[in-house]
């Protein structure tokens, strides 16, 4: 079975039924509750409510019970703390402890709760024993008549452990009591709507989140036995509402709440004391209703539900970071400003669950995706040449024959003889090593191993100057594979086996592009791709190169922009050209110039795969050598037409001349035809050797001496310096040595030398200088002769070219052995130039690299 069986796309219902999955498993434990209790709590600590002023505690704390005695104390000493209490002027006293049981000094605490008229009583609610109902404990009947009010005294804790609010109004199914700050407040006991419940039923309204102003201690406590030793305090108690109750340890409520949570807990007495005061400020916070928070979490998966699947992934982080602000702006601005605590838990999970579950969807479609496209690429066919090291010895064998066509060969595996032709096995060298070519002349030796077998290949080169060319091709291949054999571990996690995956598929698209890359660099012309705009998106080193652009500047370039800039025509425009490939799909031939280069640029469109957009291929090839011997050809044919006819025409002439009146020939005609025969072969004579100087490579170079070479061209030329009475002066003793060709050199030299003779006055003297500058070996040949014309020395190489003053003062010649010279020196990888003034004479120096002297 695939392992992509299952399809997964991120949609709204996939996101939405994933999301809806993970709430209701986070429904199913208690985070939600942890959260919204610690939001809470950060926000009552970050903010605390104000402490009323008007709020004072007398504490019964150890102090108090060391010197009044042991707990319970008669009631006659709380009356003694009402009285103390009234002339300090406290406003309305609050007790927090319980008188349930009838005292023989209830009458004396009723005259003092009387006598002040604002006292307000607590009572609980509890069974009696553990054989009966929940029922009200009440102060006896005594303290109810004289008591302002009654109030339970019941603190909620939280699931949590900790006291956070209470319900305002708490009872049984007859009548719910107030609170003690609510009764403190004058708020009295009211009707509840039980519908039919029975009295003995706990009933509880009205729950409220107290925000406390801080943790123990935070309003003025006053200690139980100091207020009653010491005379009032009306500063400390004058209009205030005080309240009583127990702080020492182990008599009175111990509340964790989230200023102190259990290390430091805050006592029942301080507790109703905070509630007081946040009630008479307005700030007691009332709970949203249930719904509220289901419905605000519902709203939030449906957003982004339908809203994630449809924005890009990098977007998807900030939408969920400003989904979860918004919650967080909404429950802050409710608790601030309206006093409601909406829990938001359940709405703030799916944020934080939307983002890694969203990633997760798109992530498996993307890893589904990838699954399929790397299989294509794995089992697409890789553009790779078979290693060398990897062919059978007769498919090398067979390989090397086509290529080399050696005169002899041998393949053997081990004694046996697999193939031969004038080689044996007596002639295999003894200290062949495996993959390494041993070369003894013209035979060259290998030993190779394939699967276990040991096999001997050799050949007999053909003697030639490409022997030592192949030799040193044969030693660079390698035809044994000398690296250890790694088996290949697979990898074991899914992830590894991706990423191996991956790995192999991104080697074979670098290894196509990289293939692609260097064959257009490679190739011999010029290329450039365009999209269907016309637009360069693709362009080799040889674009760069003839066009003189950067290749940053070249992408993007429209193509017409590109050849209008190089080489402007108006018929037919460029634009027209490129155009016409794109819109009527049809291939374009046209000639194109750059930098006085001759170019054929030719335009085809081509088809993207599978799109139908289409682009323009356009190859670019140098035909400006083309074009030279194309001019050449012509020129050569007009010099055959005109200089060479021309004598040939007049040796015949004589000749009928000569046939009409054979009596009368004479020495001068006989030495006119002489001449213009003469003529003749000198013209094809240098015809001929220009022509073998432009067909010269280096496979027929070979060492030759420099001096020599000169010698030989002094003393071809001699007779003719003789005859004009020119002295030939060869300065230079040292051998240079060059690799090229001596006969081409030779003639080279001999023409320089013919033209100094030829232009230099009788009497005097022509130079030859031979000697070496850096790793070159230089001729200077000068003369005394009449000079060149400025104007003429930029063209003075150029073939069929004649210096009109030469033609003026009858000095003939074919404008072709200057145009030889430059030929063979180029050949050669050297250099020439002339320095010339009219009447001064003439210097030629030629410039040839030195190599190495013969061993």
């Amino acid at each position: 079975m695939n392992r992509d069986w299952l399809p997964i796309k991120t949609t709204p219902w996939t996101l939405g039924l994933a999301l809806l999955l993970v709430f209701l498993l986070a429904e199913m434990s208690n985070i939600p509750q942890r959260i919204d209790y610690w939001l809470l709590d950060s926000a009552m600590l970050a903010s605390p409510a104000a402490a009323s002023p008007n709020v004072a505690i007398v504490a019964i704390d150890d102090l108090s019970l060391a010197q009044q005695g042991r707990w319970p104390w008669p009631r006659k000493t709380h009356a003694a703390l009402i009285k103390k209490l009234q002339q300090a002027g406290a406003g309305t006293i609050v007790f927090d402890v319980l008188f349930t049981e009838p005292s023989t000094d209830d009458t004396l605490l009723k005259l003092a709760m009387q006598a002040h008229g604002k006292v307000i009583l607590p009572l609980h609610l509890s069974p009696s024993s553990s054989r009966v109902l929940l029922s009200e404990q009440l102060p006896s009947s005594k303290l109810i008549n004289a008591a302002t009010g009654l109030g339970h005294a019941h603190v909620e804790l939280d699931h949590d452990g900790i006291a956070r609010g209470l319900y305002l109004f708490n009872g049984m199914g007859r009548q719910l009591w107030p609170s003690l700050a609510l009764a403190a407040s004058g708020v009295g006991p009211r009707k509840p709507d039980t519908k039919g419940l029975p009295s003995f039923v706990n009933v509880r309204n009205d729950y409220r989140i107290v925000p406390l102003a801080g943790g123990a201690g935070t309003f003025p406590t006053y200690s139980y036995n100091d207020v009653l030793s010491a005379s009032p305090a009306t500063d400390a108690f004058s209009g205030k509402t005080v309240f009583v109750g127990a702080t020492a340890a182990g008599l009175g409520d111990v509340l964790p709440t989230a200023f102190s949570g259990l290390s430091q807990p805050m006592s029942g007495v301080e507790f109703h004391a905070n509630i007081f005061s946040a009630n008479r400020q307005g700030l007691l916070i009332t709970p949203a209703p249930a719904w509220a928070s289901i419905a605000l979490a519902a709203i939030t998966l449906l957003s982004l539900a339908v809203l994630l699947p449809r924005i890009r992934h990098a977007r998807t982080l900030i939408t969920c970071i400003a989904a979860g602000a918004c919650i967080i702006g909404l429950y802050t601005a409710l608790l601030a400003g309206f006093r409601v605590w909406l829990p938001v838990a359940h709405a703030l999970i799916i944020p934080l669950l939307a983002f890694p579950i969203a990633s997760g969807l798109r992530l498996t479609m993307t890893s589904q995706f990838l699954n399929r496209q790397l299989d294509e690429l794995v089992r697409s066919p890789r553009v790779a040449l078979p290693e060398p090291a990897k062919r059978a010895p007769i498919q090398l064998l067979e390989h090397f024959q086509a290529l080399f066509q050696p005169e002899g060969w041998l393949l053997a595996e081990g004694g046996d003889i697999l193939s031969t032709q004038n080689l044996s096995l007596a002639e295999v060298p003894d200290n062949l090593e495996p993959g390494v070519w041993l070369h003894k002349g013209n035979q060259s030796w290998v030993q190779l191993y394939r699967g276990g077998a040991c096999y001997t290949l050799g050949f007999t080169l053909p003697n030639g100057l490409s022997r030592e060319a192949i030799q040193r091709y044969l030693r660079r291949l390698t035809l044994s594979n000398t690296s250890p054999i790694t088996k290949k571990i697979r990898p074991s996690d899914t992830i590894s086996a991706r990423i191996e995956r991956v790995k192999v598929a991104t080697e074979s698209l670098n290894h196509i592009q990289e293939f692609i890359r260097r064959s257009f660099e490679r190739m011999p012309d010029g290329i450039i791709v365009t999209d269907e705009l016309g637009i360069i998106r693709f362009a080799n080193g040889h674009i760069e190169e003839w066009f003189g652009e950067p290749m940053p500047s070249l992408g993007g370039l429209p193509l017409t922009r590109l050849l209008q800039g190089h080489d402007p025509r108006e018929t037919p425009p460029w634009h027209e050209t490129v155009s016409e490939t794109l819109t009527l799909l049809q291939s374009r031939t046209v000639d194109l110039k750059i930098r006085n280069k001759d170019f054929l640029i030719h335009f085809a469109p081509f088809a993207l795969p599978d799109s139908a957009q289409y682009g323009i291929i356009a190859n670019i090839s140098d035909i400006s050598e083309l074009r030279e011997q194309q001019r050449q050809h012509r020129e050569a044919i007009d010099f055959i037409s005109h200089d060479v006819r021309s004598p040939l025409v007049s040796q015949l002439a004589l000749i009928e001349q000569l046939k009409r009146d054979p009596t009368h020939i004479g020495q001068s005609q006989l030495e006119q035809l002489g001449r213009l025969a003469r003529r003749s072969y000198h013209l094809a004579e240098e015809f001929v050797q220009l022509a073998r100087a432009e067909q010269l490579t280096e496979t027929r170079f070979y060492e030759c001496e420099f001096l020599a070479i000169v010698e030989n061209a002094r003393d071809s030329v001699s007779e003719q310096a003789v005859e004009k009475r020119i002295s030939l002066q060869l300065q230079g003793t040292e051998d240079l040595w060059l690799r090229g060709n001596a006969e081409l050199l030779e003639r080279a030299v001999i023409n320089l030398l013919t033209n100094a003779v030829q232009y230099s006055p009788a009497g005097s003297a022509v130079s030859i200088q031979v000697f070496r500058a850096g790793h070159q070996a230089c001729l200077t040949i000068a003369d005394d002769g009449t000079g060149i014309d400025p104007e003429e020395l930029p063209h003075l190489f150029d073939r069929y070219r004649r210096q009109k003053r030469s033609e003026l003062a009858g000095i003939h010649g074919t404008g072709l052995g200057l145009s030889f010279v430059k030929t063979v020196v180029e050949k050669h990888r050297g250099e020439i130039y002339v320095v010339s003034s009219p009447g001064e004479g003439s210097s030629f120096t030629l410039k040839l690299p030195i190599a190495s002297p013969m061993a």
